[in-house]
This record gives structure tokens, sequence and C-alpha cells, in this order.
């Protein structure tokens, strides 16, 4: 017997054999407890577009994108939606099956197997942690630096320069965002509203100024606007269009948000692969008009405030800020920034706690994981863990070095890509026996996820032979071999080792007896 074998298996619900248990379901199925019908549509769609946080995302890659394919950036913003939007298909086909707060973990077990789907759990709440620890720093940046701003004291905006001025801010924000997701999706979804509709109109609103000035030939580097800037195959190098679409699939990072969200949205089984494809149109549309206006305006040249200077590009609305929007409404950038980081942060909380959730129902992690809050229906230890986890990665790698941490950052990607391929590959293998009802399925559930994981699978290689030259990322290295790749490596590493102990502590799990194809998924829809 093990640890875990005091609570009720999942085989045993399924049957009825915990009947009068609280999260019961018609059928004899038995659900986890998450506050059921808290979110809907909009809701759904909202909480996507706030975990990709679109606002930073374009201020932080504009630059590096137009700096590595010049003014074909707007063609690479479209080249890295198709297969995010490829893999969205498979999302939404295996939520319809198996609508399952666990998602890419639960499906890619009842495809390949529990260590396949295990260390594909283990990528996304890796990256996950990654991703907010980094939400957090940027937060806290653009926390004193919108403070300086606003009483134009440029010695309060140099108090993010103190190491422990700044992690103090970092963990402080931390927690008011574990805070409010510990308090559910209903809280949640009231913040996000006012976070993700500030950031969107404000870009509108730089979007417009933008054009205005390219049409007034304000500055000497804009450009007259060309529908070759959206043609992908004018890049004039394969490895410039391999790593600006690595950035631009860092930039639609999160929508599968609204998946793990599916227990506790209305018409689980439909609402969350809407809100996804929802999500997906607004943010690609979002960042075609910014790219193309800014480009517009300024250029994407590495000269004054062309998009592609060095000096700028790591934060294009900082330097755009005043010279497009002017003194007053250029502080309305940096609020939404700091909001759209903030925003992320807050939602980001919820894939990570959901699919450790869902590992430890299914006695993958330790039954602790899986309680849920009586009052607010959320993964409360799961929150808590996520947001403690965070803070520490945050610290310990600002203490130890700021290469560390950037290399960090950029091995993201790596996991980004893993995880999403493995769940587009299991789509395709899950439904093998329904390819040939009909074109629908052979297209939806087999053509396009496989299409959209071999493209991931494509830019993973790709990315894990750049990381091997020492001069990718911050240029540091570990015995000759680049940090970045050590880094990225060792992180999917210390998964396979973290399975390894998991798996004697819980070998029915890893033995196959809890979660298969066959088990039905523990939430019914009402």
């Amino acid at each position: 017997m093990t640890q875990l074998d005091d609570r009720p298996r999942v085989a045993d619900t399924v049957n009825g054999v915990a009947g009068g248990a609280a999260g019961e379901a018609p059928g004899g199925v038995r659900g986890k407890g998450l506050g059921k019908g808290s979110v809907g549509l909009v809701g759904s769609a909202v909480i996507g577009i706030s975990t990709v946080a679109p606002v930073y995302c374009l201020t932080s890659t504009l630059g590096s994108t137009a700096g590595e394919v010049g003014v074909r950036m707007p063609a690479v913003f479209l080249a890295g939606f198709l297969p995010m939007l490829l893999v969205a298909f498979a999302y939404r086909e295996l939520n319809k099956a198996v609508p399952d707060c666990g998602t890419s973990f639960t499906w890619t077990v009842k495809a390949f197997g529990p260590r396949i789907g295990w260390m594909c759990g283990w990528g996304l709440v890796i990256a996950t942690i990654i991703v907010l620890s980094n939400l957090a720093g940027v937060a806290t940046s653009y926390f004193w630096l919108l403070a300086g701003e606003i009483t134009g004291n440029p010695s309060i905006a140099a108090l993010d320069d103190s190491k422990l001025v700044h992690i103090a801010t970092c963990l402080t924000l931390i927690a008011a965002a574990t805070a409010i997701s510990y308090r559910g999706m209903t809280a949640t979804k009231g913040v996000q509203y006012t976070l993700v509709g500030l950031q969107l109109a404000v870009l509108a609103l730089f979007v417009a100024m933008a054009l205005q000035k390219a049409s007034a030939g304000s500055f000497d580097t804009g450009l007259d606007f060309s529908w070759q800037w959206m043609n992908p195959f004018a890049v004039e190098s394969m490895g410039a269009f391999t790593a600006g679409l690595s950035l631009s699939i860092f930039m639609y990072w999160g929508w599968d948000t609204c998946l793990t969200a599916n227990e506790e949205t209305i018409g689980s089984a439909k609402t969350p692969g809407r809100a996804s494809l929802i999500a997906m149109v607004v943010l690609v549309g979002s960042y075609l008009a910014t790219g193309v206006a800014a480009q517009m305006a300024v250029g994407s040249g590495t000269a004054g405030l062309g998009l592609g200077n060095p000096q700028t590009s790591g934060n294009v609305f900082a330097a755009l800020a005043g010279p497009v929007m002017g003194p007053v409404l250029g502080i309305l950038l940096f609020v939404a920034v700091l909001a759209s980081a903030t925003a992320s942060l807050q939602t980001t909380f919820i894939p990570v706690a959901r699919t450790v959730l869902a590992m430890s129902t299914y006695e993958a992690l330790p039954a602790s994981y899986a309680k849920v809050h009586p009052r607010f229906k959320t993964p409360g230890r799961a929150t808590v863990m996520a947001g403690a986890a965070t803070g520490a990665f945050y610290t310990v790698m600002t203490l130890v070095s700021e290469n560390v941490l950037t290399d960090t950052i950029f091995a993201l990607g790596l996991m980004i890509c893993f995880y999403y391929s493995l769940t587009a590959f299991a789509c395709a293998w899950y439904f093998r026996g329904e390819l040939r009802r009909s074109i629908r399925d052979l297209f939806f559930k087999g053509v396009f996820p496989v299409l959209g994981g071999l493209l991931l699978a494509g830019v993973f290689l790709k990315t894990l032979v750049d990381m091997w030259n020492p001069s990718y990322g911050s240029g540091s290295t570990v015995l000759g071999v680049g940090s970045v790749f050590v880094i990225g490596v060792g992180l999917l590493a210390l998964g396979l080792v973290i399975m390894l102990v998991t798996a004697r502590r819980s070998p029915a799990f890893f033995r196959g007896e809890i979660l298969t194809k066959s088990t039905p998924a523990l939430v019914v829809e009402d």
C-alpha cells in the first residue's frame, strides 16, 4: 500500500463506489470539486487573452522579431499563428471528448500512457512557473517605471535597480495574484474584464495614433505599407525565419488556459474550445494591426526609433510611447503594459494549479494537491504551491545571476513546443479509429493536429540545436555548452527524475491502472 491508497480510486468513483461524495455527478462520475458553471464564453475567452498578455508580448518581442526578419515581421506573426491554430483544433476536439482540467496531461496519458503523459504535464507545469516568474519581474519593473513617470521623479523609478526592493515588490505581486486566484474563477473573471479591456483599448489607441503619425510622415524612418510584409517566403534566411518564428510562438502561448478551466465553464465540452479560437483570432488581429502600424510609423531598421534598434528592441513601447502618443497619453501605454503583465500573472496560475490538481486526482502526484477549497471551489493547495514555487524560483535566479534568469526565459520555448506538440500528436492517436468516419474527422482530428505537432516539433529540434551554441541567450556557458541548452534540457531531465521517484510512491498510476483511454472524464456537462 502506498501513501496514496487511502484515497478513493478514480475507477471506483467512476463506478459509483464513492457514492455521496462531494462533486459526484449523475452516472457515478465524480467531479474534482471545482466551481461548476463559474465562467461563460466571453469570460473564458478573456481569460485566454489575459494569460497571453498581448501588450506585454508586443513590447518585449516586436523589436526582437523585426531585428531578425526586418519588414517581414507581420508575416512571421502569421506564420507563428499557423501551428498554434492547428494545435488549437486538437485541443478543441480532445476537450469535446474529455473535458478534464488536466488537459495535456490527461489527454496524453489516455493516448500514449502514463509516462509520456506525466512528462507532458511536467512540461506544462515548469513552463508556467518560468512564465509566472518572468511576468512578476516585468510587472515589478513597470510598477516602478510608472511610479517614476507619474511623479516625474527618476529616483523613484531607480528603486527597481535595488535587488532588495525589486525582489520584495515582486514577491508582493506574486502573493496578490495567488490570493485572487485562490478565491476562485468569479474573482478572477471580475479582475480580468477590467485589465484586458484596458490593455486592448490602449493598444487600439496606439495603433490609431501610429497610423496617423505614419500618414503625416512624422518620422524619417517610417515606411509605406506593402503586401510583401505578409509574405513569409521573402524572409532572407531560414535561420532568421526560425528565430522569428520561435519569438512569435512565444507570443501566442497561454491561449490554452481556456481549456484548463473547462470543468468550471458553462458548457464544458464546447465552450472552452470556442473560447480558445476567439482568443486566438483577437490575438493575431491585435499583433498584425500593431506590427503594421508601428512599422509604418517608425520602420523596422536599427537606427533611431526603428523597431530593430538593439538599444530599444527589448522594450519597444517604452521608446515609442512619448513620440507616438505624446507625454500624457504615453503614460497610458506604461499602464497597459503593467496591466497586461499583472493580468497574465494572475490568470497564469489557472493552468498550473489545475494541472497539478488533475495529476494528484489521478494519483500521479501526492494526494494533498487534490484538495479543493470548500468555499472558493479552487485547488487551494496547488495554487499556493504554484505561488510559492514561483516566488522561490524568481528569488533564487535573481540572486544567482541575471544571466541565468535571462537564459531560463530563453529556454521557455523548448518547454512550450514540447508539450504542445505532444498534445497535438495525442489527438491524432486518440481518435485514430474515427478518422475514416468523415472528412471533418479526418482533418480536424488527424491532419491538422499532426501538421501542427510536426511544425512545433521541428521548432523544438531546431531550438535544441541552436541552444547548444554558447552565443544563444546571454552568451554564458557551462563546460563549453550554452547555458540555455543546459537549463532547458536540465529542466526536462529534472522532470524525468521526479517522475521516477513518483513512480515508486504511486505505482498504480504508472502501471496504467488509474487513468486509461476508457476512463470517463471526471466531469459531466449539465
